[in-house]
């Protein structure tokens, strides 16, 4: 696999809000993966809460295998599982709660009375103090701490209990997950298995790495500790072909933190600053805090992830009724349009394409939703000068290093440059991808391509909204400027006499930091 396979432009234009598509029984043939290429896919995302990396190893031989006779680079995401809490096994696999009725939750794995409890969490006891909430059923069974009987001092603690009142009804089910909103956790965030699949993606060649239920920028900081420890051991596996050695971020995935847990929020900005790019996994997120909040919290993380410069990615129920269904409702087309006119860099799917019955119309439908949605963004001027105002704060920001303030300064004149001039396409010569990523924050509607000798960064490309990844092997400006044209003129993307802008990211150009190019296509 070589650069020189993602060279050509893409057939037909993308639109600009990239696609997720999670992997699973109904989509991860070859076949399939090529049709959700073909119908909108961006990335592929691999759930590690069912399958081990070492246990999806062919599966991302596939991808890389279906990427490169697509002539498109494709991004894989790989979701570590995290801290899951689950019920333990009931006598009738089954309990119906009822309001104000009594449970208990005791340790073990499996309960011997249907009001008596077990968890997989085996610190639960220890961690639930008087008045906290357990949630379980996706939120629907809501229990309160009313009491404790814990003697750490016994030799049997098999004998401890927590007991707790039923606030809100419902049935529970063996092997439930539990959800405990604003309990402080006594177990890491990284376990034994995520660490053995963080060590995975880096010989396997993974581009993004889901954390799951972080809680602290800490959580990140030991994910990547984690990840540069595995690169050094792993410099030469045959899933590593375009390392670049004078940036070793390009060594290990790109870490995307989920925000779930509400312990989260309060340091969201320093969480954002730490990682790569975030994940708005509203399913566990809506249940640990009041579900009220969910599209104020959404559009609150978008905005910070923008000022911040980091990608963003909306998931959890955007179209799951395509599940089962051939169309979505209403309002979940809705959904799907509000996360693209907040500003998400990406949407995700989830059962809709590992385990439903219509993957490829899924993502086709989400595809239509954002080309729709996308033509109403272009059109709003307002937008467009609250994008300038945003862009100047961003610049403005001290704690952000120079070299990165200068950047955002000449993708904002490259950006206003092409639009004054009525510019066709803008070309982003990069080689880390940051410079991509800074234009892809400006929000500008230009065709925006970014070009970069790296496989690793055009599959980083993959995330960044409105930027088409495409192959170049050229350094010198002209060289480049001319190739670069001659590919887009084949795909008719552009005619003689339209104007073109090329950006010269940091280190791409030896003695330029940041270049702006006007091209005239003969």
């Amino acid at each position: 696999m070589t650069i020189t396979d993602y060279s050509r432009f893409p057939r037909h234009k993308p639109c600009r809000t990239k696609i997720v598509a999670t992997l699973g029984p109904a989509s991860d043939s070859e076949e399939k993966m090529k049709e959700l290429i073909q119908a909108g896919v961006d990335l592929f995302r691999l759930n590690c809460a069912h399958k081990s990396l070492r246990e999806n190893e062919e599966i991302i031989r596939r991808i890389r295998k279906v990427s490169q006779e697509q002539g498109q680079p494709i991004a894989i995401l790989a979701d570590l599982a995290g801290p899951k809490m689950r019920l333990g096994e009931l006598p009738n696999g089954s309990y119906f709660c009822q309001n104000g009725a009594t449970v208990r939750f005791v340790r073990g794995q499996t309960s011997t009375q249907p009001e008596t409890l077990t968890t997989s969490y085996e610190p639960l006891l220890d961690d639930l103090k008087i008045g906290d909430r357990v949630l379980l059923a996706d939120g629907t069974v809501t229990f309160q701490v009313v009491g404790k009987k814990i003697d750490a001092s016994s030799q049997n603690r098999m004998l401890d209990e927590v007991e707790c009142r039923v606030l809100q009804a419902g049935v529970v089910r063996s092997r439930q997950g539990i959800n405990l909103p604003g309990v402080q956790l006594s177990i890491p965030t990284l376990q034994p298995n995520d660490i053995e699949n963080a060590t995975e993606a880096v010989r396997l060649g993974i581009d993004f790495l889901g954390l799951s239920f972080v809680r602290s920028p800490q959580d990140i900081l030991d994910l990547r500790h984690i990840l540069i420890q595995a690169a050094e051991k792993n410099v030469g596996s045959e899933f590593w072909n375009d390392l670049i050695p004078e940036d070793r971020s390009l060594y290990y995935p790109n870490i995307i933190a989920k925000i779930e847990k509400q312990e989260a929020l309060p340091l969201l900005d320093d969480i954002i600053q730490t990682a790569d790019g975030i994940m708005i996994a509203r399913g566990d997120l809506g249940v640990e805090v009041d579900i009220a909040r969910i599209a104020v919290l959404q559009k609150q993380m978008i905005e910070s992830c923008r000022y911040w410069t980091k990608p963003v990615i909306v998931a959890t129920q955007m179209l799951e009724s395509m599940i089962e269904e051939t169309i979505p409702t209403r309002a979940e087309a809705t959904d799907v349009a509000n996360a693209i006119l907040d500003g998400a860099d990406a949407c995700m799917l989830s059962a809709e394409t590992a385990i439903g019955k219509h993957p490829v119309e899924a993502v086709n439908m989400m595809n239509r939703i954002a080309r729709e949605t996308e033509m109403i963004l272009e059109k709003r001027s307002l937008i467009e000068k609250d994008c300038r105002i945003k862009t100047m704060n961003i610049m403005n920001n001290l704690t952000l290093p120079e070299a990165v303030r200068v950047s955002i300064a000449v993708c904002d004149a490259a950006g206003q440059l092409a639009d004054t001039v009525s510019a066709s396409m803008i070309f982003v010569a990069t080689q880390t991808g940051r410079t991509a990523l800074n234009l892809s924050k400006m929000r500008n509607f230009v065709m925006t391509v970014g070009t970069s000798s790296s496989l690793t960064v055009l599959r980083r490309l993959c995330l960044y909204w409105g930027v088409i990844p495409v192959g170049n092997v050229q350094s010198d400006p002209s060289q480049m400027l001319t190739t670069l044209v001659e590919r887009a003129q084949e795909r008719d993307y552009l005619s003689p006499n339209d104007l073109v802008i090329l950006v010269s990211g940091i280190g791409t150009i030896s003695n330029n930091q940041n270049v702006i190019y006007a091209h005239k296509v003969s």
